[in-house]
Parts: structure tokens; sequence; C-alpha cells
């Protein structure tokens, strides 16, 4: 497959407005419209012709880690699609690719869906707020919202950490350095310890991965610092135990006292498709941290958080059962899609109108 015929569905996904593209060997170049694939209307793609496309995007470096770890993510700048998020892995040996289209503008608040609190939690002088969901949950597109937000109203040092950059973050009032890794810095770890000698007010980790990663954020956060971070985890519980499953004995009781004290939010996101499917709607699970969230956190106690997220409603919390109901009593996502991602949807959701 040539460039020219890349651009052309480039070119095509943007008039289709699609989230993402698949080239895969023996079918067709899929799309992802609205949540759901959909194959291009033409011959399917040869081993032959994705390897081809492939070598042509990577340059040495790139190309030596790929055929070294089997898989890569980088960006890339397109004159039809703006900036794209690549992601190479194998399959039977060959490479193949999923490139994710990333807007070249932040819509608002209101059309993202976020809750008014994810305003306050931007807004945080120091501390820890998490974003965390499934792959394709619009974590990016909050991150990047929040990063919007403290640039349009903060003078400070804003420094990202991503792999790769899918937003390019002019200054506004604050200056913003976005680092890259494999064109920037060589891992997420040795440019974590580095950042915090840059004189950062806010730092954006792309993704927190393992120990290194998360006590050098929980650090930082505890130490004057805003850090915005994302992870891979289903809700607010679910990402708590997993960052204190990373740890091991004494240091485990170390990280949990840190969360305690750093902890500012967490937000838990689904992207659903709407009732009219012509588009997806943001569900998420809020939790702000705190005086009882914090003892709960020091305690580890993080099966009993569900009730305290319940009853801090005043304070902006949101439990998922809770914003599926809303988004259903609005008619914007319907009855079988609300049951299907609700915990408890006999309880929610208790009869079919």
């Amino acid at each position: 497959m040539s460039t020219e015929n890349l651009d052309r569905l480039f070119a095509a996904a943007n008039k289709f407005d699609a989230s993402d593209l698949h080239l895969v060997a023996g079918v067709p170049p899929a799309y992802r419209v609205n949540g759901e694939i959909i194959l291009a209307d033409e011959d399917a793609l040869t081993e032959k012709e994705v390897t081809a496309l492939s070598a042509g995007l990577l340059n040495a470096q790139q190309q030596k880690k790929f055929d070294e770890e089997w898989e890569l993510c980088i960006s890339l700048l397109h004159p039809a699609a703006g900036r794209v998020r690549a992601t190479f892995y194998r399959r039977n040996g060959h490479p193949e690719m999923s490139f994710r289209f990333c807007g070249e503008h932040i819509s608002s608040r209101e059309d993202l869906g976020l809750p008014e609190k994810i305003d306050d939690l931007a807004r945080k002088p120091n501390g820890l707020v998490l974003i965390t969901g499934p792959t394709g949950a619009g974590k990016t597109t909050t991150l990047n919202y929040m990063v919007d937000l403290i640039n349009s109203e903060r003078r400070c040092k804003i420094v990202t950490i991503e792999d790769p950059i899918e937003f390019v973050h002019e200054n506004k009032r604050a200056i913003v350095v976005q680092q890259e890794v494999l064109s920037d810095v060589h891992s997420f770890n040795r440019a974590l310890i580095h950042v915090l000698r840059q004189d950062p007010d806010v730092l954006v980790v792309g993704e927190m991965r393992d120990f290194e990663a998360i006590s050098t954020a929980l650090t930082a956060a505890e130490t004057g610092h805003l850090v915005l971070a994302t992870m891979h985890s289903p809700s607010v519980s679910h990402a708590l135990e997993r960052i204190v499953g990373v740890f091991e004995g004494s240091a485990q009781r170390q990280i949990i006292l840190q969360m305690s004290n750093a902890l500012q939010g967490i937000i838990a996101q689904e992207l659903l498709p709407a009732a009219d499917r012509t588009r997806r709607v943001l569900a998420y699970e809020l939790i702000v941290a705190n005086g009882a969230v914090r003892n709960l956190i020091r305690e580890n106690q993080i099966h009993q958080l569900e009730n305290t997220i319940q009853t801090g409603r005043k304070e902006g919390m949101t439990l998922m059962d809770n914003c599926l109901y809303d988004l259903y009593c609005k008619c914007l996502i319907s009855y079988d899609t609300a049951v299907s991602r609700a915990r408890h949807p006999d309880r929610i959701i208790p009869q079919k109108t």
C-alpha cells in the first residue's frame, strides 16, 4: 500500500468522522465510527502491503524498538487527518497497525459531558488527579481538557510526558512543555525523575504503568505539584486497588499513606453509544478526596468507598450506576445500554419504562 493510499484512507476517516482506522492483513481497511467497526468497500489488505506501509512510517530508532519489542506507539502529523496516534503490533510474525485520530481542538466541558467538579480538580494547586477507564474511554480527551483549562487560567509551567503526544497545546497563560517518549525522552520512568528538575507546577503523566512511575508521581504530588495522570482500570476502587497492589510489604503501607495524603480525585470513564446511535455519550464515576475518603484509603478499606461516593453527591461525587440512570432518564442512552453497563442493574434501574 502506497503513501497515497494511506492519505486517501485518512481523508475518508476525516470525512466519516471516524475515531480510528485499523489496517489488518486479510480484511479491508476498517474504520471505527460511533464505537462500531465499519469495513471499507474495497479489497482486503495483504501482509506485504501492511508491512511496506509500516516500514515507511517508522524512522530507524522506532523501527529498531519495534523489531526488539514487537510493540510500538508513536504520533504522526498528517495534512489531512491532523495529529494521529499510530500503534504498531505483530500478528503471525507480520506488522499491523491501528490509528487513533486525535482532533485539532479541545471541546467544551458541556460538549464532552464532563461534570462541573472536573474544573475544581484542575484548579487544585497540588495533589494527584487520576483519570481511569478502559481503552477508548476518552481518558486522553479529559486529560487534555484539564491541561487546556489550567493553561487558560494559571500562570505556571506545565510539563507533560506522553507516549505519544496526541494534542499539541499552545502556550496561553502557562508555559506548556510536552515531551514524547522515544522522541524527547527514553522512557516514562527516566523522564519522571528528571522532570522534577525542570521546575514544573503541573506534571502530566500519559499513563502510570508501574511502581516507579506511581511512586515518583505520588512523591511529586506530595511535594507541591499538581499531577494529572491516566490509568487503565474500570472503576475508582479498582484504580486504587491496582496502585496499592503494585507494591509489596512495607512499601505497600507507605504508598497507602502517600495516596491518602496526595489524592485529590478520580474520575472513571466509559463511552457509550447514544440512544440515536449518531455519537457516543460519556458515563463516569467520580470521587473527591474528602476526610472520609482519605480515612478509608489510609485504613485500606477501599471496598467501602462505594458507600462514601453514594453519600457524597452534594460534594460532586457520582457512582457509575447513578450516572447511567441519569443518562437513561434524559434519553441520552437506551435502557439496554444502561442495564448492560450498570454494576447493580436490578437496584439502580428496576424496570423498563
